[in-house]
């Protein structure tokens, strides 16, 4: 069993081969691999078998072990068509965590730092002809506590809210055959959505000098643009109307012609380089208009208030952990999460698979963009977090359905956010670097408590607990009731913002709360608080619904969680995805105090 599907779904080229599937592998705990050169032909004893993107503490990888290893290796041949003889071939991973080095027949080809985001080589001067020989050399300190990790646990065995770890390889590795005289690089789409138009910024490589560019965009299988261009510079800008008569325009917001939740409209676009009739390069990829911005403590959605029922999503699965088994497996979760009453969801601690952001493009799901953090802060840290956002950024740009940037979490890598002026400074810095190469998104400065300058004031809260709940329930509701309530809040003792920063009118949102411990059979983990059967489940669940709906300021919600996490027992569904109740009771729960907008 192997991770099949087209690994890169918002630029794709036809010519692609999948390097998922048994790999050689061996773990170096000793750090013997590099003074022996592995990475030479007949080095090295890669006695054990592993399968490709799996982590080798996950059930699929055919390994299954949680020990600490920090050092492993992977090897395996392949061999190079002969159809791509005359063209460059690159290199690409999704994703391998932490620090990776990369060889081919022997040569090294670079390196890489950070868990989450892809990275690529061009192996056309290295390749030998007749079968190859990739190596890859991962390093992932278990206990170092400064890299962005996330859930992942720094002891051995799980627990508390922590997971277990992945190393190296997780997400698909593959081959790419491309013109070797020159390329279109990944187009960024951004949506001037009041001027109905679609901005595209292109890129190339190679000699494009004096090379025609066809951009075709259709709609519902409708071509309704159409331009050639000739290439004059490495960057080109270039903004298409779409409100023309060939495409519905719905009402007065453009309902027809936008990316909503609930009309997830996409429009296709097919880019082609050209000399003269020849085909250099062909990609096609797609965009979504739509537009997220605040006014007056609401969030509005393309110019519409717009009221985000998230769920938290850890993305991990009992099986593989943070790799999806399967491409269904990201559809089944959007589709049972929608069908809860759901439109979106906030990706805890992780940077997802691009899979599940295509998927959530296609079928109407908003996005809460978050990265793995670090435990601690350090220079380093700053480092490796700026460096992975540049890199998130440049990965996610185009999705219609990521609408907010999470970049710090519960103070999580800023542990003395609230009394240092240094921590504070990253906070805002961060903020800023995000703004400053995204305007088309919100961004939170530290979701939960002691934020800077942020877009949504951002709470957490989970007073609703199960030691004398009615009295406790009656509590939430009071704390949720008005701005004022609201902005008083100290979850887990902590000031909403820090020192010198206050609230300016920002969107309120309960960010984070519920976690209902509920199992049909026998119960072994937590949550933050406990029902013993489905009917006090749903009685819990109603009454915290309840509250949050009747509050006069909160504008949106994310609840924990959507699935079980290992020993974290508090789901809406079990590990595997099965249903604790039947979802149409919790969409009626979801639906039944729904308020478009807030009172003044």
């Amino acid at each position: 069993m192997y991770r099949k599907e087209y690994p890169r779904p918002q630029f794709v080229r036809e010519e692609w081969m999948n390097l998922n599937g048994k790999w050689d592998f061996t773990f170096d705990d000793t750090e013997q691999g590099m003074l022996e050169k592995w990475y030479e032909e007949n080095n090295g004893n890669f006695g054990l078998e592993i399968e490709v993107p799996f982590a080798f503490q996950s059930e699929l990888s055919g390994i299954d072990i949680k020990e600490f290893h920090d050092t492993v290796w992977y090897q395996r041949k392949f061999s190079i068509s002969n159809e791509w003889k005359n063209k460059k071939i690159i290199l690409h991973f999704g994703a391998v965590d932490y620090l990776a080095k990369v060889y081919l027949n022997g040569t090294y080809l670079g390196e890489h730092r950070g868990g989450h985001t892809p990275f690529s080589f061009d192996i056309t001067p290295h390749i030998k002809g007749g079968e190859e020989r990739l190596t890859v050399y991962v390093y992932d300190p278990s206990t170092d506590e400064r890299i962005p990790r996330g859930k992942q646990y720094w002891h051995e065995e799980a627990r508390a809210i922590w997971y277990p770890r992945t190393t190296g390889i997780w997400q698909t590795v593959w081959l790419e055959a491309i013109s070797s005289t020159a390329n279109i690089l990944p187009p960024r789409f951004t949506p001037r959505f009041s001027e109905g138009q679609i901005e595209i910024d292109y890129r190339f490589s190679g000699e494009y000098i004096g090379k025609k560019l066809l951009t075709e965009i259709s709609y519902q299988g409708k071509k309704i643009i159409e331009e050639s261009s000739i290439i004059n510079e490495e960057t080109l800008r270039k903004s298409y109307y779409l409100q023309n008569n060939q495409v519905d325009r719905g009402d007065y917001h453009g309902v027809g012609w936008t990316w909503t939740p609930e009309q997830p409209n996409l429009y296709d676009i097919r880019l082609t380089l050209l000399e003269e009739n020849l085909i250099l390069d062909e990609i096609t990829s797609y965009f979504g208009m739509r537009e997220i911005k605040t006014r007056d403590g609401m969030t509005l959605l393309n110019n519409r208030p717009y009221y985000q029922k998230l769920v938290l999503d850890q993305g991990y699965w009992p099986s593989s952990l943070m790799t999806a088994p399967s491409d269904e497996d990201f559809i089944r979760d959007i589709e049972m999460a929608k069908k809860m009453g759901f439109n979106g969801c906030r990706k805890h601690q992780k940077v997802e698979d691009p899979r599940f952001l295509y998927w959530a493009d296609k079928l109407g799901f908003l996005v809460w963009g978050e990265c793995a953090s670090p435990s601690v802060y350090s220079n380093e840290t700053v480092s490796y977090l700026t460096n992975e956002w540049l890199e998130i950024i440049e990965r996610d740009y185009n999705h219609p359905s990521i609408v907010t940037w999470v970049p710090i979490n519960e103070s999580w890598g800023v542990p003395e956010i609230s009394m240092s002026n240094v921590q504070q400074e990253f906070s805002l810095a961060i903020y800023h670097l995000i703004r400053s190469l995204d305007s088309t998104r919100l961004v939170i400065s530290n979701d939960g408590w002691e934020m800077t300058k942020t877009d949504i004031c951002a709470i957490h809260s989970y007073i609703h607990g199960n030691k004398d709940e009615l009295k406790m329930i009656e509590y939430f509701k009071k704390k949720l009731s008005t701005e004022e309530e609201l902005l008083q809040s100290e979850p887990n003792r902590r000031r909403l913002y820090c020192e010198g920063y206050e609230y300016q009118g920002e969107p309120i949102l309960l960010t984070e709360f519920g976690g209902i411990n509920y199992q049909k059979d026998e119960n072994k983990g937590w949550g933050y608080s406990n029902a013993k059967s489905e009917e006090e489940f749903l009685e819990q669940y109603d009454r915290i619904m309840k509250a949050i709906y009747e509050s006069e300021k909160l504008f949106g919600f994310c609840y924990t969680q959507l699935t079980d996490v290992e020993q974290e027992q508090n789901g809406l569904l079990t590990y595997d995805r099965q249903e604790k109740c039947e979802l149409d009771k919790i969409l009626k729960i979801n639906n039944q105090w729904h308020r478009p907008s807030i009172k003044k």
